[in-house]
């Protein structure tokens, strides 16, 4: 039912089916309708949460098979979440409980005010879902990640851990086949659940905690794109049959395996693990 791709690095390049990510938006799709039909979170003003989110998870999928399919330009693909971003502008906008200020440790309260729904919510799903998506290409690192952040935030969620509690079931049982090199989750799913992570953190007023967790990833993307801007050239690890390496330093994965050869397990648990202090670290100062 999937077409299959060569995984790179595997010896022999072994065919593995694509595009599972699918099965993750039309689960989520519907798990999100039938809590909405389910009556356990109210509507306000006549906006619903699970309706926004589920909207979210389908423009996210959406925009993956279109990537899949026509391998669209980073020109093009960085901008698009900028649409999802609308259904989550009119509900933060509908609910009465929404709250434009952030408070940051050693800072303080930041009030954005107005700029919270028309800048602060764009740019923080186009920031999250474009990052999210950049760092990928080992098995797991499309899945594994952002399971650990969405956990972390299903964790500190409280009255909407439901909302999520399904899909992210879903996801983990991706993630572990992803891991074992069995499935790609494909752009379709790596642009579905940075849109999920983005989404639900503004949803349940995360944003702190959405922070402090995708730093690992922003620092990743930004060492991709100041080498394409000012190198112009990409991020490649080589692979001998057995590990991987690197004689640059142009992404998170570059550097881990600057000269230094790991296998591809070894890298993908290395940078999981960074993401698990990092997300740790938000729940941590979150609780407090």
């Amino acid at each position: 039912m999937f077409p299959k791709v060569p995984d790179q690095h595997k010896a022999g390049k072994p065919l593995v089916p694509n595009g599972l990510g699918v099965i993750y938006v039309l689960f989520t799709t519907v798990y999100l309708f039938l809590a909405y039909f389910s009556g356990v979170f109210k509507a306000s003003n006549g906006v619903s949460a699970p309706l926004t989110l589920a909207v979210c998870v389908l423009f996210g999928g959406f925009m993956g098979l279109l990537d899949d399919w026509m391998d669209l330009r980073w020109r093009y693909k960085a901008f698009m979440p900028l649409i999802a971003a609308l259904p989550l502008i009119y509900w933060a906008i509908a609910n009465p409980l929404t709250r434009t200020s952030m408070s940051l440790p050693l800072i303080g309260m930041i009030q954005f005010g107005e700029a919270y729904y028309f800048v602060i919510i764009p740019l923080v799903v186009m920031i999250v879902t474009n990052s999210v998506n950049q760092l990928g290409g080992l098995n797991g690192l499309e899945t594994v990640c952002p399971a650990i952040i969405l956990t972390g935030l299903v964790v500190l969620s409280q009255s909407y851990i439901a909302l999520m509690l399904g899909p992210l079931i879903l996801w983990l049982a991706l993630a572990v086949l992803n891991f074992q090199g069995k499935i790609f989750v494909g752009n379709t799913g790596s642009f579905a659940i940075g849109m999920t992570i983005a989404s639900f953190a503004v949803l349940t007023d995360l944003k702190l905690s959405l922070v402090i967790s995708i730093l690992p990833y922003v620092f990743n993307s930004a060492l991709i794109l100041l080498t394409i801007f000012f190198v112009k050239k990409k991020a490649s690890v080589s692979f001998d049959g057995k590990k991987l390496v690197s004689d640059q330093r142009r992404s998170l994965v570059t550097l881990m395996t600057y000269r230094r050869p790991l296998t591809e397990r070894q890298v993908v648990a290395a940078i999981s693990l960074l993401l698990v202090v990092f997300t740790s670290i938000a729940v941590f100062i979150t609780l407090l």
